[in-house]
């Protein structure tokens, strides 16, 4: 897909690096070092000089801050939370990090060295192509960023060079109303299809992407929500045609979760008795188990996780909610599973920290916090 389709896949790519990366330690390296299994990244949003917090994950899903993190992201934060799903993303070659700089209306991209460490590439901060950009999307090295701030609200397109640089897209951006607040932007699996939910107007954009990268609107978009507050999003991901998406703003014990079917053309048409009840407050992010299994959503409001099945039709089935240690959950935000799937990480700003739940079918427990950075404010979490 695409005209800068990579050659070597992630899995290829991460193979790789770990290798070169254990024939190259030190024979003294710790043992933490030695059971690194993966890294996790952190856009800490801070105000002014804006970092990203990188942490190698250990063998049973626990975080170590890498050496040297935070790493200089080359943009600016806003020093505060955006209300966003994917403010920074790990590149589909595995290479590279993208993160939003919402406070200076940039992107950043850093390389990923092969201790985990990040490095700026070269002219690798970019305008965003609008106002306070929020989310980042990127599909074998197409990239659309929705930028959330008014006088500059809209989707804007990107290619990304080998070396890791960002282009604008002619005649890829999608001008947004001011007060559509859109807060997540991302491709399906295949990357034929792109959406983005308008939280501010209950909005869903849903597009067709052409070979060329740009967007083709589907025939009725943007598709009005089933519930107040479309805000995280995500396709499953071993079937590219179902989307789902949280409504966060129903009120207390009131939130649900949309499952659609997504046609070629991008049109969304419901699932079932979709929307299905979430019954906490203001279910926020979305992810989904790499089996396409089960689905876990944020409750920012309600300091929980709950938990759902996903039968084949895309039909929602409620398991439960795992409440998040002390409050540290009222407030949590955007959530990643490692790619081994094995752990979920969650974006506790409230707290500065992120935690970590193990993750066994349908099931989370929570094995601890890391630390954030001083004055974080984080926005997004990224695995590798």
């Amino acid at each position: 897909m695409h005209y800068l389709s990579r050659v070597w896949s992630r899995g290829t790519v991460a193979g790789l690096v770990a290798l070169v990366g254990a024939v190259a330690a030190p024979a003294v390296a710790s043992a933490a070092q030695s059971h690194q299994s993966g890294f996790v990244y952190v856009n800490d949003n801070t105000a002014g000089a804006n970092t990203v917090a990188g942490f190698s994950r250990q063998a049973d899903g626990r975080l170590t801050p890498l050496t040297r993190s935070p790493f200089d992201a080359g943009g600016a934060g806003t020093g505060s939370g955006l209300a966003s799903q994917g403010a920074i993303q790990v590149t589909s070659d595995g290479r590279y990090v993208i993160a939003a700089d919402a406070g200076s209306n940039q992107i950043s991209v850093l390389r990923i060295e092969h201790d985990g460490a990040l490095k700026p590439v070269s002219h690798g901060v970019v305008s965003s192509g609008g106002t306070t950009p929020v989310s980042v999307a990127e599909h074998d090295g197409l990239v659309y960023v929705a930028n959330a701030g008014a006088g500059g609200s809209n989707y804007t397109g990107f290619t990304l060079g080998s070396g890791g640089r960002l282009r604008p897209l002619a005649g890829s951006t999608v001008a947004l109303p001011d007060d559509a607040q859109p807060g997540d932007v991302l491709f399906n699996s295949t990357g034929t299809n792109l959406i983005g939910a308008r939280i501010g107007s209950s909005l869903i954009d849903s597009f067709s992407v052409g070979r060329d990268g740009r967007l083709t609107a589907a025939a009725g978009s943007p598709f009005a929500a089933q519930g107040a507050g479309p805000f995280g999003s995500e396709f499953r991901p071993t079937d590219s045609s179902q989307l789902f998406v949280s409504n966060a703003h129903g009120g207390t014990g009131n939130g649900t979760v949309s499952a659609f079917s997504v046609a070629a053309d991008g049109a969304l048409s419901s699932i079932g008795a979709s929307p299905f009840a979430d019954v906490q407050t203001a279910p926020c992010w979305v992810e989904i188990t790499r089996d396409g299994e089960f689905l876990f959503t944020v409750n920012t409001g309600s300091g929980t996780i709950s938990r759902y099945s996903i039968a084949v039709d895309g039909t929602l089935t409620l398991l439960g909610s795992t409440p998040v240690s002390g409050q540290a959950g009222v407030g949590a935000v955007d959530a990643r599973l490692s790619t081994d799937g094995q752990t979920l990480y969650v974006d506790e700003s409230r707290v500065a920290t992120v935690g970590e739940f193990t993750v066994k079918g349908g099931q989370l427990s929570e094995l601890g916090t890391v630390s954030l950075p001083s004055g974080a404010a984080a926005a997004g979490v990224a695995t590798r």
